[in-house]
């Protein structure tokens, strides 16, 4: 393949790992560990 290609394909595959484990943090069970500092400090 082309040097070009394999780079395309390898900023591509970790563009979408980062997305999936983002959406994973502030969704699925870790979501339940963060905090939201706007609750924590309310008037």
């Amino acid at each position: 393949m082309e040097p070009a290609t394999v780079l395309i394909i390898s900023v591509a595959a970790i563009l979408i790992v980062i997305t999936a484990v983002s959406i994973y943090t502030a969704f699925g069970p870790p979501s339940k560990e963060l905090s939201d500092p706007f609750e924590d400090h309310e008037d």
